[in-house]
């Protein structure tokens, strides 16, 4: 047997599946180290990683749906950390679907990459029609408080959101094998986090997102969708700019509680 092969049969492995109506959770499924708990009468789902963090080899999938008119907004108990591998990469499969008239939000906390850590992740996302989506994704490379440094990295983030099966929005991220710290990507910073607002109102809140922006941010809407790209030192300055850039895309139905910790 190669090392691989012993390494990937230590790997943890964990699958949510949830769906939620109007009335409540109508599914909701887990196994190996990936779990979700639902306070009562409340729309917001916890993810927890049992295993603790992320290496490589190991495989985390959720999937989760909105039913007609439903409200779903799904975020983790904590940040992530992924760990350095010793070969292959940590993979993450997410898949959403919000029916007609439903609010869906995927909101996990921050991702923290340590040296020579490796991840695979993609996002898969189909939209019925009037559904409202938001979707944010804080990456932490390094705790700079912590004196971390990351030098060698693995980073693969593709993101597909389709509406009625018609693909709206795609993007990928792709960062290997050394950090950059050129002017063209992350200079001296050590956080990032992409917001994608997908809704009837998205256009109307350009400008109030921009005000609240700092000068390496930047945000642009058109057709129904907004998009922001934040940089920052570290990830409490990350915070401090995304918290009411979530607050203005969430409207009344507020922030996860998790992210108020």
């Amino acid at each position: 047997m190669t090392a691989v092969a012993r390494l990937l049969e230590q790997r943890s492995v964990g699958h949510v599946r949830l769906r939620v109506e109007r009335d409540g959770v109508a599914v909701m499924r887990e196994a190996g180290s990936a779990k979700c708990r639902v306070p009562r009468g409340s729309s917001e789902a916890i993810l927890i990683n049992t295993s603790g963090g992320l290496a490589g080899g190991d495989l985390s999938q959720v999937e989760a749906e909105a039913g007609e008119g439903a409200m779903l907004a799904l975020t983790t108990q904590a940040a992530e950390r992924v760990y350095r591998t010793l070969g292959p990469a940590a993979e993450v499969l997410v898949n959403l679907r919000a029916e007609r008239n439903a609010r869906l939000f995927w909101m996990p906390q921050e991702t923290i990459f340590f040296d020579n850590a490796a991840l695979d992740r993609k996002l898969n996302v189909e939209l019925e029609e009037g559904a409202t989506f938001l979707a944010v994704e804080p990456m932490v490379f390094g705790r700079r408080e912590m004196g971390e440094k990351v030098a060698r990295i693995s980073v693969k983030d593709r993101w597909e959101v389709r509406r009625s099966s018609k693909l709206i929005h795609a993007e990928a991220f792709h960062m290997a094998p050394a950090m950059a710290e050129s002017l063209a990507s992350l200079a001296d910073n050590s956080a990032a986090a992409t917001v994608v607002f997908i809704a009837d109102e998205a256009e109307r809140l350009l400008d109030a997102i921009r005000h609240v922006l700092g000068p390496q941010d930047g945000a642009s809407a058109w057709n129904g969708k907004l998009v922001a790209r934040l940089l920052a030192k570290d990830g409490f300055a990350l915070r401090k700019v995304l918290i009411p850039v979530l607050s203005l895309c969430v409207g009344r139905w507020g922030l996860p509680k998790c992210w108020t910790f």
